[in-house]
């Protein structure tokens, strides 16, 4: 079980490093999706923002591979910045449980739309807040070189019409939903 872990880890700083690092050769080498990343649609209320989101859809990414049942938990610290916690489990909803710990940074005060995550010091990426319910039940999350995307709920699982909605908002947004891939969560 550490090994999965630490596995899951070292996947995580890759693509931290990747979002670091746009320039070099590992970026040029995955699909962009988005040639032309938005400004995030409305601001963000930090504490609504807060708790678990499981994700629905993303763009597959080397550090996600056979990753299913994947949830983000996201608590304020005592000196403003959010604790992370990624977890997904490997192979399938039934496969064993890997976590990645992180902590992220409002990078944007005026909007709290866009935050810098670290998950292995001093390398950080942007996590941009594209677009959120008003009453904070889903998100959608990219960040400016348009290669990685995440479609986040509150519920594990949504039903069709929701479901469409959020793909007619990522279209909206610019996004290649051919470069969708559906995260299956336990039911």
């Amino acid at each position: 079980m550490k090994y999965a872990g630490a596995k899951f880890a070292l996947l995580a700083f890759a693509a931290v490093l990747t979002l670091a690092l746009p320039g070099c050769a590992m970026m040029a080498s995955r699909p962009v999706g988005n040639a032309a990343v938005p400004e995030p649609a409305r601001s963000v209320e930090v504490e609504r923002y807060l708790g678990r989101w499981y994700e629905i859809y993303r763009y597959e990414a080397p550090f996600q591979k056979d990753c299913e049942a994947v949830t983000a938990d996201y608590t304020l610290r005592d000196d403003g910045r959010i604790d992370v916690i990624n977890s997904c489990r490997k192979g399938g909803v039934d496969g064993p449980l890997t976590t990645a710990n992180g902590t992220a940074r409002v990078v944007d005060t005026v909007t709290n739309a866009k935050l810098r995550v670290t998950f292995f010091w001093p390398f950080s990426g942007d996590y941009w807040i594209l677009d959120h319910d008003t009453d904070y039940q889903w998100s959608i999350v990219g960040e400016p070189s348009g290669t990685y995307l995440w479609v986040l709920s509150r519920e594990a699982v949504l039903d069709e019409e929701s479901r469409t909605e959020l793909r007619h908002r990522v279209e909206g947004l610019g996004y290649d939903w051919s470069l969708i891939r559906e995260t299956s969560q336990l039911q």
